[in-house]
């Protein structure tokens, strides 16, 4: 049987500023990286259809 799912944690302080200021960066992707994703998206959607 499954064990119950534990509460998440608030983070608070330091850990928290780090937090938000990690949420906020903006993250640059190459064009290579966003096409190997499509790919495998549409590869696994392709599985999912029946």
């Amino acid at each position: 049987m499954a064990r119950p799912i534990k509460e998440t944690p608030i983070l608070t302080g330091k850990d928290a500023e780090r937090f938000v200021k990690r949420m906020n960066e903006k993250r640059t992707v190459s064009d290579k990286e966003i096409e190997r994703v499509k790919k495998n998206y549409e590869y696994i959607i392709s599985i999912a259809k029946f």
